[in-house]
C-alpha cells in the first residue's frame, strides 16, 4: 500500500485488525479465554509490572478487544483506547481516574437520561459532585469553574433532541480552566464528528449505539486523544504521582500522550471490573465495517422522515438540526457537514397523552429504550428515559411531556413515513 492515510471507510474495515498469524483466519477471531500462558517467570513479572505490553487475562485486555480499541481509536484520532461493557461503565472508569472525594465536574444538561441520573445520584456514593450548565450558553460553563473543577462533560449531539453541541467554544472554556473536555460522540460516531478535531481531550460511546449498529451486543469505549498534560498543576495524582502498585511509575511520565489510556486500564478496568466480552468486541467489530454506510442511510433517512414531520398538522415541532429553519442547523453544518444525525425529537399538539398514543400505534418503529439501531425506533421520554426528573428538567434536558423521539433506522424512508401518517392519523 502507498504513504497515503487510509480513507475513513477503509479504516473502518481495516484498523487494528490483520489476519490470524496462526490460522490465516481473515475475520478477527473470538478469543474466548479468561487468562493467556506467559513464555517464562520474566515475561510475567514484566507484564505485570508494566514494563511489556501482553496479555495477562481478559478483564484487563484480549486480542480481540484490542483490535476494537485499535479501530475507534483511528476514527476518533485518538492516541489510544479502552473498551469496556457499556457507555456507563466507561463514564466511570474515565471520571475515576480524574476525580478525588469532593471534586466537581461540570456537565451539559442536556444529556441522556441515563448519565443525568447517574451523574445526579449514582456518583454522590463516590463524593463526585456535578454541577450543570446549559450548552445554548457557553458563559454559564464559564460560570460553572470552581477550584474543585476537574472535568467538563457534553455529548457532541444530545440525546434525545439531537442538538449540535458547540464543542470548539466549550473546549476554549475547558482549556482556561486547564481541565480536560471528555465529549459523549455516541449519536454522532466518528463518521459525522471527531471532537478531538474540535479540542477535546477523551472521547466515550455506548459502543451499543451506532457503531455496534445492530442493537445486539453491549458494549463503551475510551478514547484518549493525548492532547492533554496530566502533570500540570498536580490536579490529577492518578496519573501524575507515583503509583505504589506499579513500583512508583508515574504513568504520564512513562507513557506520555497515551497515559489516560493506560490509566483507564490497569487502575480503573483492573479494579473496577467492567470487562467487555470478546464476543460483544467480536460483534461491534463488525457492525463497525459498515458504519459509513449506515451513518449515511441514517441520516438521509431522518432529514426526509423529519421534513415531513414539520409539515403535519398534528405536530407542534420538530426538533432535527438537519432542518434549515432548526435553531442548531449552523452548527450541524459546521460539525457535521455530512449529516445531523439520526435521533431527534419532535411535540405533538395533544401534549403528553398524544406522545404515549402514538407510541401505542406505530407498527413498524419499535417502541424501546435503544438508539442506533438498523431498525427505526421509538420512544416517548417524558413516561420513560427521562421520568425520574422533574417537569422543569425534562424540559430544559429536552424531553418535555409533549416529546417523542425517534431513531431512524435504515429502511426505506417511504415505509417509515407511511407508518407515521398511518399512525398520527389514528
Amino acid at each position: 500500500m502507498s504513504d497515503r492515510l487510509p480513507g475513513f471507510s477503509t479504516l473502518a474495515v481495516h484498523a487494528g485488525a490483520q489476519p490470524d498469524p496462526t490460522t490465516g483466519a481473515r475475520a478477527t477471531p473470538i478469543y474466548q479465554t479468561t487468562s493467556f500462558v506467559f513464555n517464562d517467570a520474566d515475561h510475567a513479572a514484566s507484564l505485570f509490572g508494566l514494563q511489556a505490553f501482553g496479555n495477562i487475562y481478559t478483564r484487563i485486555g484480549n486480542p480481540t478487544n484490542a483490535v476494537l480499541e485499535e479501530r475507534v481509536a483511528a476514527l476518533e484520532g485518538g492516541t489510544a483506547a479502552l473498551a469496556v461493557a457499556s457507555g456507563h461503565a466507561a463514564q466511570v472508569v474515565v471520571l475515576q481516574q480524574l476525580l478525588q472525594p469532593g471534586d466537581e465536574f461540570i456537565a451539559a444538561r442536556k444529556l441522556y437520561g441515563g448519565s443525568i441520573n447517574q451523574f445526579t445520584h449514582a456518583f454522590k456514593s463516590f463524593g463526585w459532585n456535578v454541577v450543570w450548565a446549559d450548552p445554548d450558553d457557553i458563559a454559564s460553563f464559564e460560570r460553572a469553574v470552581t477550584p474543585r473543577t476537574k472535568a467538563i462533560f457534553i455529548e457532541s449531539i444530545a440525546n434525545p433532541a439531537g442538538s449540535i453541541t458547540d464543542i470548539e467554544a466549550i473546549s476554549t472554556v475547558a482549556r482556561k480552566a486547564g481541565v480536560p473536555l471528555i465529549v459523549d460522540n455516541t449519536l454522532a460516531s466518528p463518521y459525522l464528528i471527531r471532537p478531538i478535531d474540535h479540542g477535546a481531550d477523551i472521547v466515550v460511546h455506548s459502543l451499543t449505539k451506532f457503531l455496534g449498529g445492530h442493537g445486539n451486543s453491549l458494549g463503551g469505549i475510551i478514547v484518549d486523544a493525548g492532547t492533554f498534560d496530566w502533570s500540570t498543576g498536580g490536579k490529577y495524582p492518578m496519573l501524575s504521582e507515583p503509583r505504589p502498585e506499579y513500583h512508583g511509575i508515574r504513568l504520564q511520565e512513562t507513557f506520555g500522550n497515551f497515559a489516560f489510556a493506560i490509566a483507564c486500564r490497569v487502575l480503573g478496568l483492573r479494579d473496577l471490573g467492567p470487562a467487555l466480552s470478546p464476543f460483544n468486541a467480536f460483534m461491534i467489530l463488525t457492525g463497525i465495517e459498515t458504519l459509513p454506510l449506515r451513518m449515511q442511510k441514517h441520516c438521509d433517512n431522518a432529514k426526509a422522515v423529519a421534513e415531513y414531520l414539520a409539515g403535519h398538522p398534528a405536530v407542534a415541532s420538530v426538533n432535527y438540526a438537519g432542518l434549515p429553519s432548526d435553531k442548531y442547523n449552523q452548527l450541524a453544518r459546521k460539525y457535521a457537514p455530512r449529516g445531523a444525525g439520526a435521533v431527534f425529537t419532535f411535540s405533538l399538539k395533544g401534549g403528553y397523552d398524544a406522545g404515549v398514543s402514538l407510541v401505542s400505534k406505530l407498527q413498524l418503529f419499535s417502541h424501546l429504550a435503544n438508539v442506533g439501531d438498523t431498525r427505526s425506533l421509538v420512544i416517548h421520554p417524558a413516561s420513560t428515559t427521562h421520568s425520574q426528573l422533574d417537569d422543569a428538567a425534562k424540559i430544559k434536558s429536552g424531553a418535555g411531556p409533549d416529546v417523542v423521539r425517534l431513531s431512524i433506522g435504515i429502511e426505506d424512508k417511504e415505509d417509515l413515513i407511511a407508518d407515521l401518517e398511518q399512525a398520527l392519523g389514528a
